[in-house]
């Protein structure tokens, strides 16, 4: 691996906070329990459940120095042994300060041991600062240290601590982005690797934003490829591209290298339901989803519950009359945090859809000899498109993203997880987040399992490659 990070969300950087700055002025200490994304390039390290030392079983807690019983220990290791969890140690520091001697000769005595009793490393330590930003290692079997490249945080914020500053002068394409959103912004966005699913509509003018605002590496995926209907709404493609029936992931990269910006771009012309696909997508910092299809929402909705992902869905729907007239323009565009409300519990779609949409994907047949039976209800399978509500929608999405990294809103974040537009009715309107969904929460920073999110299908996706 050449990277290595830690995720947790905004719940469990709170109760850390609440654990390790009690109030009295002294040290304390906790464990993280952490799933994997196991990428050949990339490592993540995601907090999948904390268990605090509590206090008063600790025989030295001082300003400087946090002394635990080790018996502590053994539950700990062999929850991590059973689900294949890493452990990472986590304890607090007043002020931001590297780790001290005393942490060094800590962790060199207690990660051999760890590592004797689990397979499932790496496994790490971690500081959380009072002022609430962390910095963290791997500490392999010899007691070795590796620093890790990022810390991060995923909530209402999204806060994003690299190891060290990457700060260099601003170019003259990123000056406009770095005095509206802020230099720090601007070096955040260019180590970010974010996804995008779906090439077409809303997903061509987001890239294009997120190339233009300085994103270091953009993970594209779509199966599809361009057709003379597309030619309306998809920025950068041409009648040639039409006519030779171009990619249109293929057609996004190379609009982005012509730009001569920076920005990296991966390729993935592959439905997002491919074992892959959906590594390469669970290796990224945050996803936006620009997809129709029911259950393809659904997945990536669990992905990002899985992998700890911050997830922008965006959601557009022209409804015209066949005899020229429009009845409805609307979109919306979601922003979902693991272990929060899902799609699914905000009632954007049902489980009877997403079967339904899984039978139109997978076997065409049934599901028509399905439908026309009456056993379930059919999906939309074409809608009318236009590039202006498109790039409404994708713009208000990259905004949002941007509110998030660089909270610039008088009002809390919190506040605008989903946000609603209809231009035909005049209607704009904003809701906050919700109760965690009671079927996904229960995922969060599971990671790397088999089958691949739980989903068989990915199973046997894998099985036939």
């Amino acid at each position: 691996m050449n990277t290595a990070t830690l995720t947790l969300t905004a719940r469990q950087h709170a109760e850390l906070n609440s654990h390790l700055f009690p109030g009295d002025g002294c040290e304390a200490v906790a464990f993280a329990l952490c799933g994997h994304r196991r990428g050949a390039e990339r490592h993540r390290l995601l907090v999948r459940e904390l268990v605090p030392v509590a206090h008063h079983v600790c025989s030295v807690r001082t300003p400087t120095r946090v002394t635990w019983p080790t018996d502590v220990l053994p539950p700990i290791l062999a929850r991590a042994e059973r689900h294949g969890l890493a452990v990472v140690k986590i304890h607090g520091h007043r002020r931001p300060s590297p780790f001290s001697r005393i942490d060094d000769r800590a962790d060199r005595e207690l990660f051999p041991s760890v590592h004797a009793w689990t397979e499932t490393a790496p496994h790490g330590s971690a500081i959380l600062f009072e002022d609430g930003r962390m910095i963290g290692r791997l500490v392999d079997e010899r007691g070795a240290f590796r620093q890790l490249d990022s810390v991060n945080v995923v909530g209402d914020d999204l806060s994003f601590w690299p190891s060290t500053s990457s700060a260099t002068a601003v170019p003259e394409f990123g000056r406009r982005i770095a005095q509206t959103f802020g230099a720090g912004t601007y070096d955040r966005l260019r180590g970010l690797r974010i996804a995008v699913v779906g090439c077409s509509g809303t997903g061509s003018p987001l890239i294009e934003q997120l190339a233009r605002n300085g994103v270091g590496e953009l993970v594209l995926v779509d199966p599809d490829r361009v057709e003379q209907k597309n030619l309306n709404r998809i920025l950068n493609a041409n009648m040639r591209d039409a006519r030779q029936a171009s990619l249109k992931v293929d057609v996004a990269a190379r609009a982005i290298r012509a730009m001569g910006l920076g920005t990296a771009v991966e390729t993935h012309p592959r439905n997002l339901f491919d074992p892959d696909t959906v590594r390469a997508v669970a290796e990224c910092d945050a996803v936006f989803g620009c997809m129709d299809s029911v259950d393809g929402r659904h997945l990536l909705n669990k992905l990002a519950t899985f992998y700890l992902v911050p997830y922008f869905d965006l959601g557009v729907k022209l409804e015209a009359d066949g005899q020229g007239g429009v009845d409805q323009v609307c979109g919306t565009v979601h922003y979902l945090q693991p272990g929060g409300s899902s799609l699914l519990s905000r009632h954007v779609y049902t489980m009877e859809q997403v079967r339904a949409a899984g039978l139109y994907r997978t076997d065409p047949s049934a599901y028509r000899d399905l439908l026309d039976d009456g056993y379930i209800r059919g999906v939309q399978e074409d809608r009318p498109a236009v590039v202006q509500l498109n790039s409404l929608i994708a713009s208000l999405a990259v905004n949002e993203f941007l509110a998030r990294l660089h909270p610039y809103r008088l009002d809390p974040n919190a506040d605008y997880a989903i946000h609603r537009l209809s231009l035909s009715h005049g209607i704009y309107e904003h809701e906050h987040d919700g109760a965690p969904c009671p079927v996904l929460a229960r995922h969060v920073g599971r990671g790397d399992v088999s089958p691949l999110l739980d989903w068989a299908e990915l199973s046997v996706a894998r099985e036939a490659a």
